[in-house]
């Protein structure tokens, strides 16, 4: 294998890449390079959380049909909407049809949500 004076195989070259600062990185805006079509059929799980509590694994063994757990959030409070784990919005319940539905009051911003990525 021959390399060149810098010691490099001279048919590699550096990667060169687009910008990926600002605007491109936290969602892509319009105009960007950036595509959604790749990823547009990805599926994700989405989960509406009312609360959350801690109790000893003594407590969590010993629950029953009709045990009361209380959560950390007041009756009224919106719930969360978490996709793979991360918030992503805020909301309140909704009845469609005899089906639980969520209406958004609130989206978390792009920035916060890449926060918690990291």
């Amino acid at each position: 294998m021959s390399t060149s004076s810098t010691g490099q195989n001279p048919s590699m070259s550096r990667a060169q890449f687009g910008d990926l600062s600002g605007e491109a990185r936290a969602g892509g805006a319009a105009g960007s390079d950036v595509s959604l079509d790749l990823i547009m059929d990805v599926a994700v799980t989405v989960a509406l959380e009312v609360g959350r509590t801690s109790i000893p694994v003594r407590e969590l063994l010993q629950l029953t049909p009709g045990t009361i757990v209380e959560l950390d959030r007041m009756a009224g409070e919106p719930l969360d909407v978490l996709v793979n784990g991360i918030k992503v919005a805020r909301g309140e319940v909704v009845v469609i049809n005899e089906k639980f539905g969520i209406r958004l009051t609130e989206v978390v911003p792009p920035a916060e949500r890449m926060e918690k990525v990291k």
